[in-house]
């Protein structure tokens, strides 16, 4: 078995054994990413250095015979919007093209606690706005399986790492589908955890309500055991919560799983709409009971994303104003004739497309005369959505659907139409606008395209969606 190939139990285990070094390990995945990063474009950075250093550090608590932890000499990568301490943070802007992370994320303060080895920062649409990392100031990310296609996004960088081989598992974010679109086109294994399970304290901020960290890896074990790692309260983040109590395994006796009606409709690709069919045959045949379910106000939840979501990207990118951080006239010593001029030109330079684009929606949204009309009636209909979600769980104990209704596109073929670019999440925005847990778990190949499946559980119920995918997983 190639070294590259092993998961984290094995990984764990044949450091322990001395059978491998955790050197060696690392070795391995910086040879990779270097064989292959100049065609998929995963990783924006790779800090080689720090890396081999911490892979020797696993390997002298093995010589003293200390306890390893979990993540022992496991290789990972971290999406480039969140902070590592001595690396660069860009958020695949220009805006922060220079920027050094000055401390760690609370997620990658325990990574490194659990003894995981961090390989590099990874490519990601702009300010992790966008469905296909197409947006990323420095180019785009291939998808493994087909160099024409896109990874998915605003993860791809994160996703294609794990899919490519060049890490064992890596974090990404989730602010309407980040995760689990990557995950999907990707054909790997993605966990948006339930809103406040995992700290953000770090996380460059996209849309604060909505926003959150989750794993991604090749296996549902593996995408687990680094959930369990990065879960939990932190003083540092208001929103989080203790998990320690809510965690345990959840018997799956009698499960009934539901179907939104409205998930199943005409503009589905065929081939995806096959495959998620026979998945979820798959599971009636190992005793799993399906009821049909309405959730109504999924179709307007598109709509309502993109008015919340544009809303909080316009007031946390207002920091980015050319003054104390980021991209600036001033540095570079244009001409400008007062504080406005310096504001304007050094955010028009720093932002790309999508990002100004995102801004102005939501600057709108949130003007005067128009707050009403549009931001305070798309959190009512947030409110209806979340209820939709809470009267489904009364009768089902998850709920299947797709991860996206198309096979990965070609790359440049949405980029500029920006309303087909946002259909891509219609399956995945309800999600985050209720706070809930999801899934994106692969479910079957289109040709080499790969298909996820998406399972949506109750608020804090991780546990529950992960051994529902152990089901399929370890069957197929």
């Amino acid at each position: 078995m190639e070294i590259i190939s092993l998961n984290i139990a094995q990984i764990r285990e044949k450091i322990g054994k001395k059978e491998l070094s955790a050197l060696e390990l690392c070795q391995a995945y910086l040879k990779v990413i270097k064989d292959k990063n100049k065609d998929i474009f995963a990783f924006l950075s790779v800090d080689e250095e720090a890396a081999l250093s911490k892979a020797k550090k696993v390997d002298e608590m093995v010589a003293k015979g200390e306890d390893l932890p979990v993540l022992a000499g496991v290789p990972c990568a971290i999406k480039d919007n969140m902070m590592v301490e001595g690396m660069p943070c860009t958020a695949s802007s220009k805006m922060l093209a220079d920027y050094q992370a000055p401390y760690n994320a609370t997620v990658v303060e325990k990574i490194n606690k659990a003894g995981g080895v961090i390989l590099g920062k990874t490519n990601l649409d702009e300010f992790a706005m966008g469905s296909s990392t197409e947006n990323s100031a420095f180019g785009p990310t291939k998808n493994p399986h087909d160099l024409t296609r896109v990874p998915g996004g605003s993860s791809g960088g994160s996703a294609a790492a794990v899919a490519g081989g060049m890490s064992v598992f890596s974090l990404g974010s989730d602010t309407g589908g980040s995760i689990r679109l990557p995950s999907s086109f990707c054909g790997v294994v993605g966990l948006k955890p339930t809103y406040g399970a995992v700290s953000r304290y770090g996380l460059i901020s996209f849309a604060s309500s909505l926003d959150q960290i989750g794993p991604m890896a090749r296996t549902v074990q593996d995408c687990q055991a680094v959930f369990d790692v990065i879960k939990g309260k932190d003083k540092m983040d208001s929103t989080s919560v203790d998990l320690s109590n809510n965690q345990e395994e959840e018997d799956l006796t009698g499960l009934r799983v539901g179907i939104p009606k409205e998930y199943f409709v005409k503009g589905m690709d065929p081939e995806v709409e096959k495959i998620i069919n026979q998945a979820i045959d798959d599971y009636k045949g190992r005793g799993v009971e399906f009821e049909e379910v309405s959730l109504p106000h999924a179709q307007d939840a598109l709509a309502c994303y993109y008015i919340i979501a544009p809303s909080e990207a316009s007031t946390n990118l207002a920091r980015y104003d050319g003054i104390k951080y980021g991209h600036s006239v001033m540095k570079k010593k244009e001409p400008v004739d007062n504080l406005l001029a310096v504001y304007l030109k050094s955010r028009g330079q720093g932002f790309g497309q999508e990002v100004r684009r995102r801004i102005m929606l939501g600057t709108y949204s949130l003007s005067s005369g128009y707050y009403d009309a549009y931001y305070l009636r798309a959190q009512k209909v947030r409110s209806l959505i979340k209820h939709d979600f809470e009267k489904v769980f009364k009768k089902v104990q998850a709920i299947f659907s797709p991860v996206s209704p198309f096979l990965p596109f070609k790359i440049g073929e949405k980029i500029e139409d920006p309303l087909s670019m946002y259909l891509v999440d219609i399956y995945t925005v309800a999600v985050n606008l209720a706070g809930l847990p999801a899934l994106s778990l692969p479910a079957g190949k289109a040709g080499k395209l790969p298909v996820g499946l998406q399972i949506i559980g109750q608020p804090f119920q991780e546990n529950k969606i992960f051994n529902i995918a152990k089901i399929y997983a370890r069957n197929n």
